[in-house]
């Protein structure tokens, strides 16, 4: 039961994740919702004395790769997304735009998908380098440059929205 108990502790800073590698909300939702259950079903894989978050951060990260590729593929079979936009009315987005995300979120989303993870894992979540390049399955030299160019081009977008 500690394992759940620990699981269900770390869901803020999971669907933070998720969010953040995602760039969307409902898709970070169901990101975190997918770890969960990866997390659930490979409880046994899990070394008890360990960071469970390190562990679950890796899950996510595997689930969102695989997920990117399946929407690479589909981008390629199906239609372009731009093909139906004179049809209907998107009224989700004058939702969003209505409420309006944080200039930090919106700069976060227009960062490469690397630095996103390494800015998400290590100024948002509080990993240690080590930890981050374990999660990220990257060398530390890696990390830190990702992470300097990641904080450096945040800057300059947070500069743009001012």
């Amino acid at each position: 039961m500690a394992f759940e108990g620990e699981l269900l502790a770390l869901v803020p800073r999971l669907r933070r994740f998720a969010a953040s590698l995602s760039r969307n909300s409902a898709d970070g939702d169901d990101l975190c919702q997918a770890a969960l259950e990866r997390a659930l079903k490979s409880r046994e894989q899990w070394q008890e004395g360990t960071r469970l978050d390190s562990w679950m951060y890796r899950i996510m990260r595997n689930l969102w790769i695989d997920e990117a590729r399946a929407r690479r593929r589909a981008a390629q079979t199906f239609a372009p997304e731009e093909a139906g936009t004179g049809i209907g009315h998107a009224g989700d987005r004058d939702i969003e735009d209505a409420i309006g995300v944080s200039d930090v979120g919106r700069a976060m989303a227009r960062l490469p998908a690397e630095q996103r993870e390494v800015i998400a894992l290590v100024l948002v979540e509080g990993l240690a380098y080590k930890e981050a390049a374990a999660v990220l399955d990257i060398p530390m030299g890696t990390l830190t440059s990702r992470l300097v160019r990641g904080r450096t081009a945040l800057l300059e977008l947070m500069g743009e929205a001012a």
